[in-house]
């Protein structure tokens, strides 16, 4: 047995940050990782995806520009797409991850970590025992739905679909969320003839209506066939050809099928019943992310449920490390619940945070809704854009902002001036003086006090 100040399961960017911040202040900690340092984010998801879609997007832009347009011809050179996207993933290989641990003196070991008892952690039959706190930052995994003969025939996840090798001359994209809109994208963007089969629920259906729609017709206009409102019921795999048996009867065969049906914990075996906290689903924290009744152990990221997102994590971890060193922040549901941002690398890009139309009626909330076109001002008169709307949600007795969500090209960056007004809740009528510069595309916050104003 080995004993330790902190021992942290899942080196992924919440158990990263934790792991950092705890040894740069000078405890000894053990970060325990059973693939690869860096996490699904970074080798499997948020990275390689956006490789995948960053020559697409770009591609369709510069074509919407006059004299620019004239200047770009010929499809994307998809190997050296390829290329790129494998040199920022590293080709799968984490130890360029090493040194920023090895720097901060933070302790590697590999393998499957598991609870083991009261600050104890079990890895590969060797004991390692915590002083002060454990802290879970394990994530989660993809799921695959019930559906028949769909694990005989092999399906991609996003793993499979983010590292390929090869792009398929045709794909099946079984799920109308986030992974399913951005790959199918992705890979008709690379060539492929891409089914996207998006359930009784339809596309992206959390976001606003014009979101959805938007999405949809740009999709289709990239020639994505979206078989909207039906539900695949059987998968068969014969050869190098997958068929898709859809709720209507109707069938289409594909090279490959891809899975993006949402995601679960990776709670299995981790050893919870061991310490008595609660077993399956997301793990509760409060608000140091500390586990109810089991005080010296921590869980951030996605392993918690409140909000899957990579800089979620981050936020957490640090509020974890904090905590565990004697510091007093808190997490507030405004920055990892309801405030939480998030953005959707389609074309259009969705950019949004705090509550949607649907969410804010559901909380009893009395809102004014005031839309404008994000490239409607001199600023989108100079670029690329194509469709967008932002739309602003104004609490009407409290006189704040609690939702906003852009779609436009490229309006990602938009997102952290909207992100400070929610979280910090400030005021409208203050926020009126925050004039944005001309001529950009920030012009939407004036269209927004025009609006408030009339």
């Amino acid at each position: 047995m080995r004993t330790v100040d902190v021992v942290v399961i899942g080196a992924g960017p919440g158990g990263e940050v934790a792991a950092g911040r705890l040894a740069e202040a000078g405890l000894d900690v053990v970060i325990v990782e059973a693939d690869k340092v860096g996490g699904e984010c970074s080798y499997y998801a948020c990275i390689p995806s956006k490789a995948l879609l960053r020559p697409g997007e770009l591609l369709a832009e510069a074509r919407r520009v006059p004299g620019v347009a004239e200047a770009v011809t010929g499809p994307l050179d998809v190997q050296a797409v390829l290329r790129r996207r494998d040199s920022l993933i590293g080709d799968l290989d984490d130890s360029g991850q090493l040194p920023w641990l090895a720097e901060r003196g933070v302790t590697l070991v590999r393998g499957w970590g598991r609870l083991a008892g009261e600050k104890r952690v079990e890895v590969g039959g060797e004991i390692i025992e915590a002083r002060r706190a454990v802290i879970l930052a394990g994530g989660t995994r993809a799921v695959l739905p019930p559906i028949e003969g769909l694990a005989e025939a092999e399906p991609w996840t996003n793993r499979e679909a983010t590292t390929a090798r090869e792009i398929p001359g045709s794909l099946i994209v079984i799920g109308g969320g986030v992974v399913g809109a951005e790959l199918s994208q992705a890979y008709r963007s690379l060539g492929s003839r891409v089914t996207l089969v998006v359930g009784d629920r339809g596309l992206l259906p959390r976001e606003e209506d014009f979101v959805r729609s938007q999405v949809s017709e740009s999709l289709a206009e990239q020639g994505v066939d979206i078989r909207a409102g039906q539900r695949a019921v059987a998968v068969r795999r014969v050869g190098d050809q997958v068929t898709v048996t859809m709720s209507d009867g109707s069938a289409v065969t594909a090279e490959q099928v891809l899975v993006a049906a949402g995601r679960v914990p990776q709670t299995d075996g981790l050893g919870l019943e061991t310490v008595g906290a609660e077993t399956g689903g997301y793990l509760k924290v409060d608000e140091r992310m500390r586990v109810p009744a089991v005080d010296w152990l921590y869980v951030v990221g996605d392993l918690n449920g409140r909000a899957l997102f990579t800089h979620m994590a981050k936020y957490q971890a640090a509020i974890a490390a904090g905590d565990i060193l004697g510091g007093d922040l808190v997490a507030e549901h405004l920055a990892d619940g309801t405030g939480s941002p998030r953005v959707i690398f389609t074309e259009p890009q969705v950019a949004a945070v705090g509550h949607t139309t649907a969410s804010a009626a559901a909380a009893g909330l009395r809102v004014r809704v005031i839309d404008v076109p994000t490239d409607g001002n001199a600023g989108g008169a100079f670029s690329g854009g194509t469709r967008g709307t932002s739309r602003f949600l104004v609490d009407e007795d409290r006189g704040v902002l609690v939702g906003v969500t852009i779609t436009g090209t490229a309006v990602a960056d938009f997102l952290q001036a909207a992100t400070i007004a929610i979280v910090g809740e400030v005021p409208v009528r203050r926020l009126r003086h925050a004039i944005p510069a001309f001529p950009t595309r920030s012009e939407i916050w004036l269209h927004l006090f025009n609006a408030l104003d009339s």
